[in-house]
């Protein structure tokens, strides 16, 4: 699969909030996840390696939630092997208040899979 026909499967399924199959069918084995490093101060690990890993990240993240008000992504902007969106999530999370969380994900494809992602927040 191209680049672009990634960020196309990647923003219809997001837009889904299926995430898991995104992981399952477009993750490299090997991928590489980077947070910012101010996501050090709440506990979370700055660079992750591996698709169980990776996987594993997300699940954590998902289990901190206590309900999911809503989400959306924006379109994919792909140039070369690189596609990016604007990820928005209306979340309450257990024993806090509700936030508005707003990033860019980017995300490098290579031989059909996301070998890559980084976000910024």
């Amino acid at each position: 699969m191209t680049t672009r026909e990634i960020a196309n499967k990647y923003y219809e399924l997001a837009c889904e909030n299926q995430y898991i199959r995104i992981q399952d069918e477009y993750y490299d084995d090997n991928v590489i996840s980077v947070e910012p490093e101010h996501a050090a101060l709440k506990g979370m690990q700055i660079v992750t390696k591996g698709k169980p890993a990776v996987v594993a990240k997300g699940v954590a993240f998902r289990e901190l939630r206590e309900e999911l008000h809503s989400q959306s992504c924006s379109e994919p902007f792909v140039s070369g092997d690189f596609f990016s969106v604007i990820l928005k999530r209306d979340i309450t999370f257990k024993n806090k208040s509700r936030v508005q969380l707003e990033e860019i994900g980017i995300f490098q494809v290579r031989e059909g899979k996301i070998v890559s992602e980084q976000f910024f927040y």
